[in-house]
């Protein structure tokens, strides 16, 4: 497979499964170890996380807009957190990004392990499984928002997506949904919840990355093709929650999980 293939296949896996309540990371660790996909090295993955990054900002402009002008001018006069839409979601941002960032860290290094383990991948998409399938019993509530305590629970379960094969966003919006949270909005919540972290990770991977011009075509082409995928995978999303159908997802990760479960028994773990 030519570089530029390559790419191009890594950046449709990262724009589709970056959204999609299917995971990315179990998705990829799967790509790895059954196809021996490269990942394409650093400048790649990080031009992958930044096509990502810019579909989230065109999809969710008008909501990333306020969050930000709301939530700095809170800075200075707090009420404006309570008293803005805007400013309830740079909260929300904020206060379910404290619990993430402390999990993120503690299971950096286990994380490491598991994606070289098709047991621990498949458990993670079954957690994912069941996740999906548990919102065709959620409650149905029309709050525009959070709780604090709610976001350190969405925070929490962000957090521990860090493990291959659970969907950051299929937990949060289950999650969300489960907390009571209008179906629009549970998305919306999800994707700006997703931005810091994003955009932490692409700024940790910046301070290591030398620039090789030859790898600067090979990524952005990559780039492109997850932003444009990503893109269509954040519309797609959205009409699937809002139409209350977000657990039809179930029906590709379920068999996934179980796949991947019975190839746990006969693949050595590394």
């Amino acid at each position: 497979m030519g570089p530029f293939v390559n790419a191009a296949w890594l950046g449709v896996l990262q724009g589709a499964t970056e959204f999609l309540p299917v995971s990315s990371s179990g998705h990829l660790s799967l790509a790895t170890m059954v196809f021996g996909i490269d990942e394409g090295g650093l400048a790649l993955n990080i031009m992958l996380h930044a096509g990502t990054l810019v579909a989230t900002l065109l999809v969710l402009w008008t909501r990333i807009v306020p969050a930000i002008r709301d939530g700095t001018m809170g800075l200075v006069q707090p009420r404006r957190f309570v008293s803005t839409n805007g400013g309830r979601d740079a909260l929300v941002v904020i206060v379910a990004s404290v619990p993430t960032a402390i999990i993120g860290l503690v299971l950096r290094d286990p994380v490491e392990r598991f994606t070289a383990s098709p047991m621990a991948v498949g458990l993670g998409f079954l957690v994912t499984t069941l996740l999906l399938i548990s919102t065709r019993w959620d409650q149905s509530g029309e709050a525009p928002s959070m709780t604090a305590w709610g976001a350190l629970v969405v925070g929490v379960v962000q957090g521990l997506a860090v493990i291959p094969g659970i969907s950051r966003s299929g937990a949060t919006i289950a999650v969300a949904l489960w907390l009571g949270v209008r179906k629009d909005r549970a998305f919306e919540l999800s994707m700006l919840m997703s931005l810091p972290a994003v955009l932490g990770a692409v700024l940790l991977q910046l301070r290591a990355w030398n620039p090789e011009p030859a790898a600067a075509g090979t990524a952005l082409v990559g780039a492109a093709v997850a932003f444009v995928t990503g893109v269509l995978a954040l519309v797609i999303l959205r009409r699937v929650v809002t139409q209350g159908r977000f657990a039809w997802f179930a029906l590709w990760v379920g068999p996934l999980a179980l796949a991947t479960l019975a190839m746990a028994k006969a693949w050595p773990v590394r």
